[in-house]
């Protein structure tokens, strides 16, 4: 078949030969990986390797178009080949069902190839490919998506910023069972709620089935005898007593118990219309049967406590009490049980009624759809009542619940479309066009949906993975936190190390090995008992990455109820809180008080008087105009030697300060604000998202 690179013209001649000669490893095989692998396909590359771990899931389909149902449990790498193969057979595909992580996969592996596009959803693998292959020295083109948003960016060692470069707010996910099972917070029974909507109304997903997970491993007997589905269903009729309500839900919801334990079940879409929405029946099926059949796997109450089954008939409102709409109004009120209850049995109603109005057989579920949004607030509080989680009001639920963010099938094409784009720019050896390339719901000032950045960001030095010398300072409860923690939670799991070498600088002690039982001895012991105490250096190095890391210890007496290490990988961050407030105080009398937590101002020219008053302001305003003029206004006081000057610290393209950047999104999707650590005004964020999305007073979940 006739590929890109195989007809003269479509390609510059220099940059046609590039793509015939080139190797490329693409890492993940999911929404953008099968797009991505699919443009390199077509693009006329011959020689390709793809990496993932996973296996197709059902739930997978609809956005990952390289797989089809007959796909399901196979490996995602294997199939994308097999499909990629049907568009061109002569290219070389080598698939690995395999973790990038493994240590098959090291520096010299990264260096066979020419670019590394990295398609991944978690930011553990993002962190090691980013450390090989800037140990390998070969350009790693990143991406990620969020819902309606995306971005691409190239990581060149020496040039760009790296993945660590700039701290990213910890990532939040729930495992299914948690979700079904065994929920503790708030957010969990959100995402529940949620779940049950598409369920009833939505599109159904299969990883969003709300029915108790008898698949569950802590369910499982003790014995190691699995319990099948007929003995929990049996349980729970004994336990219910042979309750009228539970067997109708029962007859309504056949179920069949194959081999492997699952349970397959009628659709609830179905059920629910063949009862026509009745609020009692939809009741007690989510909130008293399965509840009980929740009881019956007894070994997920041994250290929780067991939830408690609600009945319709025992949270309806008493003769007497008010029945009309008011309280659905009170947003910033929490409701009791009987008002979630009402506004349960009234949602249905008016649910039921908009999915018969429309052409199409689902609903789709927006936070700004009323009934849609007062059903998930309601459902969520019912459950969180049965398992007595703190409730929430319908306004804190709106805003925790319009942060769980879908996998997009068109933001996957679009990205990976931009990401062998800037494949093609790195061929040519055009560094200095890949620029990051951020992609938005709705056009900016300028209509743009791609918006690119000005320059490429420089690294960041102190950043504790390319710095020229990596350093951290760990606060930490020496007397409370045992040897065995320090490896696996704060080296391996915080700081992404495979198996790290640890000694005391200057005595040369050996504290962790990555020889297998050679420092075992020292797991149980505390850090303190082996002498690592306040302003103790570390040398951790992780031969596997490449890696070498300072860590200087600073101890802490933590509380038991909070959190015995921080890593703090700017040392700005360490200035006394005194002087930082004191600092905060001389710029409000300066009349600097322009809080950063409000973005900036509407404005797109600059006060040059600002600059000039301070001389170490880190506060740069990066603009996408049509041209490079940036027009100032300068007070008539001014001197030509001060306009120039602050001038060129307009147009810096770097701080030149040794302070660790945050970058927050402004209003103005072509402006970005690039803070310091030093300021206190509150608080920032990334604008590389990746694949997580700016948290807006809740919790985030990314579902890819």
């Amino acid at each position: 078949k006739i590929m890109a690179a195989s007809l003269d013209g479509v390609f510059p001649t220099t940059l046609q030969e590039k793509i015939k000669s080139s190797k490329l490893l693409v890492v993940g095989a999911g929404g953008i990986g099968c797009e991505i692998l699919k443009n390199l396909v077509l693009s006329g590359f011959p020689e390709i390797e793809i990496i993932d771990l996973d296996t197709i899931d059902l739930s997978n389909l609809n956005r990952q178009f390289l797989f089809h149902r007959e796909h399901v449990g196979k490996s995602k790498a294997q199939v994308a080949r097999e499909s990629a193969l049907q568009f061109n057979p002569d290219v070389k595909i080598k698939a690995y069902h395999d973790s990038i992580m493994a240590t098959d996969y090291g520096v010299n592996f990264f260096k066979k190839f020419d670019v590394v596009l990295n398609a991944l959803d978690n930011r553990a693998a993002r962190n090691h490919v980013n450390r090989m292959c800037l140990n390998a020295e070969v350009p790693l083109i990143e991406s990620g998506t969020a819902g309606y948003n995306g971005q691409v960016e190239l990581i060149k060692k020496g040039l760009t910023q790296c993945y660590e470069c700039t701290p990213k707010a910890a990532q939040k996910s729930f495992p299914g069972c948690t979700i079904r099972n065994t929920p503790s917070e708030p957010i969990h029974c959100i995402v529940w709620a949620k779940h049950l909507f598409n369920q009833l109304f939505g599109e159904t997903v299969d990883d969003e089935d709300i029915s108790p997970d008898v698949a569950d491993p802590e369910a499982q007997a003790e014995s190691g005898e699995e319990k099948t589905a007929a003995d929990v269903n049996a349980a729970a009729g004994d336990s219910a007593g042979g309750d009228t309500e539970m067997k109708s839900a029962d007859e309504n919801k056949e179920s069949t118990v194959p081999k492997d334990g699952n349970v397959v079940r009628v659709n609830t879409r179905q059920w629910a219309k063949e009862s026509n929405y009745d609020a009692e029946t939809l009741f007690n099926k989510f909130f008293y049967d399965d509840i009980k059949y929740l009881l019956s796997m007894s070994n997920l109450w041994k250290s929780r406590k067991p939830p408690t089954p609600i009945k319709w008939e025992s949270v309806l409102l008493k003769k007497g009490e008010s029945e009309d709409d008011a309280y659905m109004r009170q947003y910033h009120k929490t409701w009791s049980l009987a008002e979630c209850a009402g506004v349960f049995a009234d949602c249905l109603k008016k649910l039921k009624a908009n999915l018969e109005k429309i052409e199409g057989d689902s609903l789709v579920w927006d936070k700004d759809d009323q009934p849609a949004m007062d059903f998930v607030a309601a459902c969520a509080n019912i459950r969180g009542y049965i398992f007595e989680i703190a409730r929430k009001s319908r306004f804190e639920i709106k805003s925790m619940a319009g942060n769980i963010i879908p996998a997009i099938a068109t933001t996957n094409a679009i990205t990976a479309g931009v990401v062998v784009l800037q494949t093609f720019k790195v061929l040519q050896n055009e560094l200095d066009k890949c620029k990051s390339v951020y992609m938005r719901l709705r056009p900016n000032p300028r209509q743009q949906l791609l918006v690119p950045e000005k320059f490429l960001t420089a690294p960041n030095p102190n950043c504790y993975v390319c710095a020229a010398e990596p350093a951290i300072h760990l606060r930490v409860d020496t007397k409370r936190m045992h040897i065995k923690e320090f490896r696996d939670e704060v080296l391996i799991k915080t700081l992404n190390m495979v198996n790290p070498d640890v000694i005391v600088d200057a005595k040369g002690v050996v504290v962790i090995s990555s020889e297998e039982g050679e420092t075992e001895c020292n797991e149980g012991k505390l850090l303190s008992e082996m002498e690592i105490v306040d302003g103790v250096l570390l040398k951790c190095d992780d031969f596997f990455q490449n890696y070498e890391l300072s860590i200087i210890i600073m101890h802490i007496d933590a509380e038991r109820d909070e959190p015995m290490f921080e890593v703090i990988a700017d040392k700005n961050q360490l200035k006394p809180k005194e002087e930082k407030e004191a600092t905060s105080a001389n710029e409000k009398e300066n009349g600097k008080n322009d809080d950063m937590a409000d973005g900036p101002s509407t404005s797109k020219k600059a006060r040059i008087s600002e600059v000039i008053e301070d001389d170490d302001d880190d506060l740069c305003v990066i603009e996408e105009d049509d041209d490079d003029v940036v027009e100032i206004k300068v007070p008539s006081e001014v001197t030509a030697e001060q306009v120039t000057a602050a001038t060129d610290k307009l147009q810096v393209k770097s701080p030149e300060k040794s302070v660790a950047l945050k970058r927050k999104p402004t209003d103005d999707d072509d402006v970005t604000e690039v803070l310091d650590s030093e300021d206190e005004n509150g608080p920032t964020q990334s604008k590389r998202s990746r694949t997580s999305a700016p948290e807006a007073g809740g919790d985030v979940i990314n579902i890819d």
